[in-house]
Formats: structure tokens, sequence, C-alpha cells
């Protein structure tokens, strides 16, 4: 197995000191925060593979950021 970050190695050696409903909370929470990061990762990935391959389209970036505001009920 991979040796762990510091911070990551420090924050478990903290964690195993808190009661058990709040490590599996944070357990929880950090296993949810891995598969979105996977997610993302295999998201990039394909979007990479797909620009490689020519399946890209210039972006209206002013188009864009407003419908993303549009959705967040924004201007």
């Amino acid at each position: 197995m991979a040796r762990m970050g510091k911070s990551l190695e420090r924050a478990l050696a903290e964690v195993v000191n808190l009661p058990e409903a709040d490590q599996e909370q944070i357990g929880r929470q950090l296993l949810s925060h891995i598969e979105k990061l996977r997610q993302l990762r295999t998201d990039v990935d394909r979007g990479i593979r797909a620009l490689d391959a020519g399946k890209g389209k210039p972006l209206d970036l002013d188009d864009f950021l407003r419908q993303k505001n549009k959705r967040r009920g924004g201007a």
C-alpha cells in the first residue's frame, strides 16, 4: 500500500480518539468525497479522450455562465 500523506495520517490519528459515532460519520463523509473525486477523474478523462478524438466544439463562455447562473437562481 502507498504511504499516506502526513496530513491524512495526522487526521486519522485524531479520528481514532473520537467517539465511534463520530468516527463513522467522518468515515462516510470521507468515502463520499473519495467517490466524488473518482467520478470527477473519470469525467475529466472522458472529456480529454473526446477532445483528443476531435469531438470538441467551441464554447461560448458568456452563454455557459448565463445558463449556470440561471439554474442556480442567479441573474
